[in-house]
């Protein structure tokens, strides 16, 4: 505490780290305006060296993406190039981005966390918003990829449904109700099965990979989109 104490009114060090070496973990820092990912996250299932490139674009790619768009959600948008508090948003822009960011609010608030607990669209919209642009930007790098590479499916999966598959993977989870019905009320990320189908839902690309018809569970009649 004291060591924390004692940075106020000093220079901001943009070379320390927030997390330790093996946590599994990342993060974006608005007043550093860095992103980190300490080793302990490079290790599947974010990223395994021996998957092919889909696997590790829905993975670790996904998760880079992720700690980008932090920058441009509704916290890290108040924070300008150097880290400082600054409303550099024209108020087009910022109406826009509140217009599609309501979306998300409803969708997620729509969703049961456990028992009669739903989750907080509010409280998760700045980390609903960075799971929706990083998996885009995924995509998006997968997509300039197989310009020039033509990889064959693996396991029956093409590469696009393997991208998918990856970020459906690091969000596995086993988690009891108690710890459910907190998290739901604390925590700003959203459940984990959430993470994984309220961004997939909202995406064409993920209903055309998997040939989804138009009334399927996965498929939104409006999809939401910030970026």
């Amino acid at each position: 505490m004291q060591r924390r104490l004692n940075k106020i009114n000093t220079p901001v060090d943009p070379l320390e780290w927030e997390m330790t070496p093996p946590t599994v973990n990342a993060y974006f820092h608005p007043l550093q305006n860095n992103i980190n990912f300490p080793a302990g996250i490079l290790q599947p299932p974010f990223f395994n060296r021996h998957a092919d490139d889909p696997i590790n674009y829905g993975g670790i790619g996904a998760v880079i993406g992720h700690e980008l768009t932090h920058g441009f959600d509704d916290e890290g948008r108040s924070f300008d190039a150097q880290g400082n508090l600054n409303d550099w948003w024209s108020d087009a822009d910022a109406k826009a981005f509140n217009e599609r960011a309501a979306c998300l609010v409803d969708q997620y608030a729509s969703y049961v966390a456990v028992d009669d607990v739903k989750v907080n669209g509010k409280l998760t919209l700045g980390e609903n918003v960075a799971d929706h642009g990083g998996l885009r930007l995924a995509l998006m790098a997968l997509t300039d990829v197989l310009t020039t590479q033509k990889p064959k499916p693996i396991d029956g999966f093409t590469p696009q449904q393997r991208l998918f598959l990856g970020w459906a993977q690091v969000w596995c989870q086993s988690i009891r109700p108690e710890a459910a019905r907190m998290r739901a009320q604390t925590d700003p990320h959203s459940p984990a099965r959430f993470r994984v189908n309220g961004v997939l839902s909202n995406m064409p690309e993920f209903g055309q990979a998997f040939a989804c018809q138009a009334e399927a569970p996965m498929v939104r009649t409006t999809p939401c989109r910030v970026w």
